[in-house]
C-alpha cells in the first residue's frame, strides 16, 4: 500500500487546491492567534482600567483617616460598619471579584483592614507580584504592570491604589480584583466570533483564487499539455492553443508553441524530401563511382601475353567519386603509355573533367605516330580550355614507354615526381623541372625528359593524395615516410610496393577524414 501511494502522482490541479486550502489555513491560524493574543492584552487592560475607575471612586468616598487609624489600632468602630456595607454594595454593583483594603510587609504578608471575606487584622501570603505591591506601598505610586495571580481565591487581575492620610504618607492599599474567567470568556467569544468571519472570508478567498487560477494559469497549462502530447505522440498541429486568450505570457507561450510545432512540421517534411533527394543523388553517385571505377584498368595482369613487364595500379577516392585518373595502353607492339593524373577539385565535377581528360588523353596518345608526350598534352590542354568556365585543371605525369629498348619519354604537367628504383638499388625521387598543369592556359607547350629502364628497374607514380594524407595531429604523410615503405620491400612484386604504401599512410591517418584521392601504379621492367 506505502508503495502504491509513493508511486502515485498528484496533478497541478490537486497540487494548485491544496496549495491554497493549506495557505488559508495557515493565514487563518496565524490570523486568530494574533488577534488573539492582541485582544487578551486589550481585554486584560480594559478591564484592568476599569477596576481603577472603581478604585479611584472607593477612594473618593472613604475616610483616609479612619483608614489610617485601623492600620494602627485594628479596631473595629461605627464607621468601619458603614465603609464595610458601602464596599459590598460597590463590589456586587461593578461584579468586581473582591474589593479589599489591606496592608504589605517585607515577608510578603498582607494584613487587611477590610475584606468581605475575612476580619479586620487577618493576615495572608501575597500571591501577586510582591515587588509592584511593595513599591506602590512604599512610593505611593500605582503599579505599571497587571497584577494578575493564580490564588486559593481563583485567578484574578488587581487594580491597586495606595491610600494616603492628610500628610501624604501611605497607610494601605486599596485593591479591586477582577475575575479572569471573565477575561477569557470575552476572549473566546471574540476568538469565535474571528474564526467564523475569517473562515467566510477566506473561504470566498480561497474560492475566488481558485477560480481566478484555474482559468488563467492551471487550464492553459493543461492545453498546453494536451497540445505538446499529442504533438509529440502524432506530429501534427491543431488549433487547441487558440483557446488559451489569456492577455499575458502564457498566451503569448501558447503562440510560440503553436509556431514552433509547425515550423517542427514544415522542418521534418523538408528532412524528408532533402533525405529522399539525398538517397537518389546517393543511388546516382554509387552508380558514377561504378562508371568510373569501370573506366580504368582493373584486371592485372593487364597484358599476360607480354613477359617484358609488369603493371599493377590503384585509385581510392576521397569522395564517392573522384578527380584523380591512372591509365596504361599499349600505342603499338613497341610502344607503351602510362599515365598518372589529379584533376584539381573533388566530387562530381572533378570526376566528369577527369573523363574527359582521360579519353583526350588516350585517343590523342593512340593517334600520335611521333611517341612525343609533349605534343599530346599540347592538343589535349587547348581542347580541355574550350568551354572551361569552372577554371578547372589537371595535373599530369605522361610516360611512353619503348619496350624493347627501355627508353622512356616523359611530359610532367604540374604533377608529383616519379620515384624509380634501379636494379639492386632503392627507391629515390627522380626531381626536374615540371611544366604546368594542362587547361590552365590555352597554347602552352610542354617540356619532355628521357630516361632508360634496365633489368629489373621498377617506376612508382603517384598523386599528391599519398604525400599529402593527413593524420589527427594534422602532420602530413610526405614523401620521406612513402619511399621508406617503397624500400621496406623494394624487390617485392608490383602489387606488394603499393600494398605496403596504401598499409603504411592507414597507419599514419588512423581514423583521420581522408580529403584527397589516393592512386597509385607500379611498373617493373624486365
Amino acid at each position: 500500500m506505502a508503495r502504491l501511494l509513493k508511486k502515485k502522482k498528484f496533478g497541478i490541479h490537486a497540487k494548485a487546491l491544496a496549495g491554497i486550502i493549506v495557505f488559508t489555513l495557515l493565514i487563518n491560524i496565524a490570523m486568530c492567534i494574533s488577534g488573539s493574543l492582541i485582544f487578551d492584552r486589550a481585554v486584560q487592560r480594559i478591564y484592568n482600567e476599569r477596576g481603577y475607575v472603581v478604585a479611584n471612586i472607593i477612594l473618593n468616598q472613604i475616610d483616609h483617616e479612619k483608614i489610617a487609624e485601623y492600620s494602627r489600632t485594628w479596631y473595629e468602630d461605627k464607621y468601619y460598619e458603614d465603609m464595610s456595607m458601602y464596599l459590598n454594595y460597590i463590589q456586587e454593583f461593578t461584579g468586581a471579584a473582591y474589593i479589599y483594603i489591606g496592608v504589605p510587609y517585607e515577608d510578603k504578608t498582607m494584613k487587611y483592614i477590610y475584606d468581605s471575606g475575612s476580619n479586620m487584622g487577618f493576615r495572608d501570603p501575597i500571591a501577586a507580584p510582591f515587588d509592584e505591591i511593595w513599591k506602590a506601598y512604599t512610593e505611593g505610586v500605582r503599579p505599571k504592570s497587571y497584577l494578575v495571580r493564580h490564588s486559593q481565591y481563583g485567578f484574578l487581575t488587581s487594580s491597586c491604589l495606595p491610600v494616603k492620610d492628610r500628610k501624604g504618607e501611605v497607610v494601605a492599599l486599596l485593591f479591586v480584583d477582577t475575575n479572569m474567567e471573565v477575561i477569557h470568556s470575552t476572549l473566546r467569544r471574540f476568538i469565535i466570533n474571528m474564526v467564523i468571519i475569517a473562515l467566510v472570508l477566506l473561504g470566498g478567498f480561497c474560492l475566488l483564487n481558485w477560480h481566478y487560477m484555474n482559468s488563467y494559469i492551471i487550464h492553459p497549462l493543461m492545453i498546453l499539455r494536451r497540445n505538446i502530447k499529442w504533438f509529440a505522440e502524432n506530429t501534427t498541429t491543431d488549433d487547441s492553443l487558440n483557446d488559451i486568450k489569456t492577455g499575458d505570457e502564457l498566451e503569448e507561450l501558447a503562440k510560440s508553441v503553436q509556431s514552433m510545432e509547425q515550423d517542427i512540421v514544415d522542418y521534418i517534411d523538408n528532412i524528408q524530401t532533402i533525405t529522399a533527394e539525398k538517397e537518389r543523388i546517393t543511388a546516382e553517385l554509387n552508380v558514377a563511382a561504378k562508371i568510373q571505377a569501370d573506366m580504368l584498368p582493373r584486371n592485372f595482369p593487364p597484358f599476360p601475353e607480354r613477359k617484358e613487364f609488369d603493371i599493377y595500379a590503384t585509385m581510392t577516392p576521397a569522395k564517392e567519386v573522384g578527380g584523380d585518373f591512372y591509365d596504361f595502353f599499349l600505342i603499338d607492339e613497341d610502344h607503351l603509355g602510362l599515365v598518372m593524373a589529379d584533376v584539381s577539385g573533388k566530387g562530381v565535377p572533378a570526376a566528369l573533367f577527369m573523363v574527359n581528360a582521360r579519353t583526350l588523353i588516350k585517343y590523342r596518345a593512340l593517334m600520335d605516330k611521333k611517341f612525343s608526350p609533349a605534343d599530346i598534352l599540347y592538343d589535349v590542354n587547348n581542347q580541355l580550355c574550350e568551354g572551361n568556365d569552372a577554371d578547372l585543371f589537371v595535373t599530369v605525369w605522361l610516360g611512353i614507354i619503348e619496350i624493347s629498348t627501355g627508353k622512356v619519354v616523359t611530359a610532367n604537367a604540374g604533377h608529383e615526381h616519379p620515384v624509380i628504383k634501379r636494379a639492386g638499388g632503392k627507391f629515390e625521387l627522380d626531381i626536374y623541372k615540371h611544366s604546368p598543369a594542362v587547361a590552365a592556359m590555352e597554347g602552352m607547350k610542354f617540356r619532355e625528359q628521357e630516361f632508360h629502364l634496365n633489368h629489373g628497374d621498377c617506376l612508382f607514380v603517384y598523386t599528391d593524395g599519398v604525400p599529402e594524407a593527413t593524420n589527427a595531429k594534422n602532420e602530413l604523410y610526405g614523401p620521406e615516410r612513402m619511399l621508406k615503405a617503397l624500400n621496406y620491400n623494394s624487390d617485392g612484386d608490383v602489387k606488394e610496393l603499393l600494398e605496403n604504401v596504401e598499409k603504411d599512410i592507414d597507419e599514419f591517418v588512423e581514423d583521420s577524414p581522408r580529403f584527397d584521392d589516393i592512386t597509385m601504379l607500379s611498373f617493373k621492367y624486365f
